[in-house]
């Protein structure tokens, strides 16, 4: 390591366990530089006030636009207010019978009184079937988008821009592909999520294809990725803690709160991007304008300043303090959607069993950077049969 850096994120120490690793961090350098994250900050207090100050801090840090992750008001303001209603009570209400049925259909088919592979036997196809209704996408999608989110982590972890461009430019045309479809339908194209965002307007006019293919590219690896890592995460945590999965058997109502709780002790989103638009002072670290800062949820999430005993679970937690959706005016707008699909999944998940416990000869495999979670993990799912 090079005395300009503090830690390296993909050493092996750090792939193998990196929670533990980022615990170590925010005690012993709180905003760490390394060559491949820039400008780490670990600390609770350093990433809310990132997050709610968007006039030093903005969100131009990625080199590829992105609607409208990557964009500052006023754009992003008049963006934001398009894509807002895509989640809003009514909606989530008319997808909920939708969500409840997939997850039912997936509880159903897992064996009984067998070890399961979690990750591909619930997770993924979760994530997938979930993404493909909500949006109006067919099946035949469910296995090219897998290939592509894990195409997509291999070329973000080797840091290769070519590799991560390529990727993309495989991603957008499967989404222009979906959108030539519908405009060729004309009105009888399905009146689904994609054909209505193909209709919005952003101040007066119509939102152009690039616009609309990066809104479906964040929404699709917000889902893909996140919610699988999301799905593996609890189900573990609960197959490890079989008190609070009894709870939740007995009182359903707590699995919202409890999912949250869970995701903040491990965060199934590791980090997101901000950069200075003026030379400024992050806890000890002097950073520049146009310098990269890699905001670290799933440390923030663990401050023993703000949450005491990072691996307690409560269910009395500020859900304020809670950074698992974000802070501030790019929050994730998904928020709605992501809370109602992990509720209906866990939920069925503990309807539909009698008890989930960790396979004693398998601990699970952590997942590689970017993504959190896992890459398996092996549960004993009993029945009551």
């Amino acid at each position: 390591m090079t005395p300009y850096q503090d830690w390296d994120p993909r050493a092996p120490e750090v792939l193998a366990d990196p929670i533990a690793a980022y615990d170590r961090m925010r005690e012993r350098c709180p905003v760490a530089h390394s060559d491949y994250l820039h400008h780490s900050v670990f600390r609770h207090a350093d990433v809310m006030r990132i997050l709610q100050d968007h006039t030093t801090f903005s969100s131009q840090a990625s080199r590829f636009v992105s609607v409208p992750n990557s964009m500052d008001p006023p754009e992003h303001t008049a963006y934001r207010a398009a894509i807002e209603p895509y989640f809003n009570a009514t909606r989530m209400a008319e997808f909920e019978p939708t969500c409840r049925q997939i997850c039912a259909e997936l509880v159903a088919a897992l064996q009984h009184n067998a070890s399961t592979e979690i990750m591909f036997g619930l997770a993924h196809p979760f994530a997938l079937r979930m993404q493909c209704a909500f949006l109006g996408w067919p099946k035949t999608l469910y296995e090219p988008l897998l290939q592509w989110i894990n195409k997509k982590n291999v070329a973000t972890l080797s840091g290769d821009a070519h590799a991560i461009a390529a990727v993309a430019t495989e991603f957008d045309q499967t989404i222009r592909d979906l959108l030539k479809v519908r405009r060729q339908a004309g009105d009888q194209a399905p009146d689904d999520a994609t054909t209505r965002l193909m209709h919005e307007t952003v101040n007066g006019k119509p939102l152009t294809e690039e616009e609309i293919v990066s809104i479906l590219r964040n929404w699709t690896v917000g889902e893909l990725g996140t919610m699988a890592s999301s799905v593996g995460i609890i189900a573990y945590y609960l197959a490890a803690h079989p008190a609070l999965q009894d709870q939740l058997r007995h009182d359903p109502s707590l699995v919202r709160a409890a999912n949250d709780e869970i995701l903040r002790i491990h965060a199934p989103l590791i980090a997101n991007r901000r950069t200075p638009t003026c030379p400024v002072r992050v806890g000890a670290a002097q950073i520049q304008a146009g310098e990269r800062l890699t905001l670290i949820w799933a440390s923030a999430n663990r401050d023993e300043a703000v949450f005491g005993d990072p691996d307690e679970f409560r269910l009395d937690r500020d859900p304020a303090l809670n950074l698992l959706y974000g802070v501030g005016i790019h929050a994730c707008p998904g928020a709605p959607l992501a809370r109602l699909e992990l509720e209906a999944m866990i939920q069925a998940l503990l309807a539909g069993t009698r008890h989930l416990e960790p396979s004693d000869e398998h601990p699970p495999m952590p997942a590689i950077y970017p993504a959190s979670g896992y890459r398996q993990a092996i549960l004993m799912i009993r029945h009551d049969d």
